[in-house]
């Protein structure tokens, strides 16, 4: 979940040649709209989304009954991703700018 279309884009297109099925939501309540995420899927969530905001969508993710794998992007300090984060289950995170061999390193530790 990205909101800033070249990085959603430049996100999809790494996941894709890694062999990932990848589904692109520009924001939460795009995802919310679809079925849940399985346990088997992994959910990249930007932390700075419009509207519901990363943390919050992280925090619903985790409370189902089977959880996707998280992985939370952000270009912002580590105490304003901490602050977001407060009260959730830990979580990857991968800070911005994003590069195909961090992603490939944190996908691989599934």
């Amino acid at each position: 979940m990205e909101d800033d279309a070249g990085v959603s884009d430049s996100l999809g297109v790494i996941l894709g040649n890694l062999g990932h099925e990848v589904i692109l939501y520009p924001d939460a309540e795009s995802l919310l709209r679809n079925s849940p995420p399985k346990a088997t899927d992994t959910v990249i969530v930007d932390l700075s989304l419009p509207g519901i905001s990363g943390g919050q969508l992280v925090r619903w993710l985790q409370n189902l009954a089977a959880p996707p794998l998280l992985v939370v992007i952000s270009g912002q300090s580590q105490g304003a991703i901490d602050h977001q984060l407060r009260g959730s289950g830990p979580v990857r995170v991968l800070r911005k700018p994003l590069n195909a061999e961090a992603l490939m390193l944190i996908l691989a530790a599934e």
